[in-house]
C-alpha cells in the first residue's frame, strides 16, 4: 500500500511540475472555460444552463484523451517501463495510477468551474449534486480507460494525436459540448450516442428530467465503457517496443466501444 501511495503521489505531482501536463490538465481547460465560455453564453444564452457540465466534460477529454496517452507511450519507449518491471511494480498500478491522478486533478478543475461559472457567469449550480458527482466520475473514469488505451495500443506520440482527436473532435461537435444534442439534426444525434460525453451529460442533467437517454442507461453503458478499457488495457499492455512479434492485435481496443455502440444500436 505505502509503495502504491508514494506512486500515486509521485505522479500526481508530476502532473503539477511538467509543463505539458500543467498545461493540458488546468490551464487548456481553465483558459478555454473562462474565453469561450462567456462568448457561447451571448451567442446562446441557454448555453449558460449548460455551461458547468459542458466545461467540465470539456476539461475531463482534455486531460484523459489528449494529455494521458502521451506520457504512457514516452515511459514505454524510455524504457521506464522496463525499469518497473525489474523492481517489481505490477502493470495494474502502471496502468490505474496514472488515471487515477488524472481523476484528482479534474476534481481540482471542476470545483473552480463550478464556483466562477456559478458566480461570474450566472450559470445556476446543479440541482441534484449526486447526479452531479456520479456523472463527473463516471466520465472521469471512461475517458481515463480510453487515455489509457492509447497510449498502450500506440506505437509512437504521433498515433497518440490521431487517435485522440478522433475521440475529441467528434466530442466537441456532436457530443453536446458546445451545441445541445436537441438542436443537432437527429442523424448526428444518433452518431453522438457513440460517445461517452452524450451519456456523461444526460446523468448531469439528473434523473428527474424526461426525454433523451434515460440516465439509468447512461450509467450502465459508461460502466461498462470504463471496466473494458481498463480490461483491454491490461490485456494489451506490453512492456516495451523490443518484442514487437509477442505484441497483441491492437485492433483489439475496438471492443472497448462496444457498450456505446450497442447503446448507438439499441437507445437510438
Amino acid at each position: 500500500m505505502n509503495a502504491f501511495l508514494n506512486h500515486m503521489s509521485f505522479e500526481f505531482r508530476t502532473g503539477l511540475r511538467d509543463k505539458s501536463l500543467l498545461l493540458m490538465n488546468y490551464l487548456f481547460p481553465l483558459i478555454f472555460y473562462f474565453v469561450v465560455g462567456p462568448i457561447m453564453a451571448k451567442l446562446n444564452p441557454s448555453f449558460k444552463d449548460t455551461m458547468i457540465p459542458s466545461m467540465v466534460v470539456f476539461a475531463i477529454l482534455s486531460s484523459m484523451v489528449l494529455s494521458l496517452p502521451n506520457p504512457l507511450v514516452a515511459a514505454r519507449e524510455s524504457g521506464i517501463f522496463r525499469s518497473f518491471r525489474i523492481n517489481g511494480v505490477p502493470a495494474s498500478s502502471i496502468l490505474f495510477i496514472p488515471a487515477l491522478t488524472a481523476v484528482l486533478h479534474m476534481v481540482v478543475v471542476a470545483t473552480i468551474i463550478t464556483v466562477t461559472a456559478h458566480l461570474f457567469f450566472n450559470s445556476p449550480l446543479p440541482t441534484d449534486w449526486f447526479s452531479f458527482v456520479l456523472a463527473f466520475f463516471l466520465m472521469s473514469f471512461a475517458s481515463a480507460g480510453i487515455g489509457v488505451l492509447i497510449g498502450i495500443i500506440s506505437s509512437n506520440s504521433r498515433i497518440t494525436i490521431l487517435w485522440s482527436q478522433a475521440i475529441f473532435l467528434p466530442s466537441m461537435m456532436i457530443g453536446g459540448l458546445m451545441i445541445p444534442a436537441s438542436m443537432l439534426p437527429s442523424g448526428l444525434q444518433k452518431v453522438g450516442m457513440l460517445l461517452p460525453s452524450t451519456y456523461a451529460l444526460s446523468i448531469f442533467r439528473g434523473f428527474a428530467e424526461n426525454g433523451g437517454i434515460s440516465p439509468i442507461w447512461s450509467i450502465v453503458i459508461l460502466s461498462a465503457g470504463t471496466l473494458l478499457s481498463f480490461l483491454l488495457s491490461g490485456y494489451l499492455f506490453n512492456w516495451n517496443n523490443i518484442n514487437v512479434s509477442r505484441r497483441k492485435n491492437p485492433i483489439l481496443a475496438v471492443l472497448a466501444f462496444l457498450p456505446y455502440i450497442l447503446g448507438f444500436a439499441l437507445l437510438s
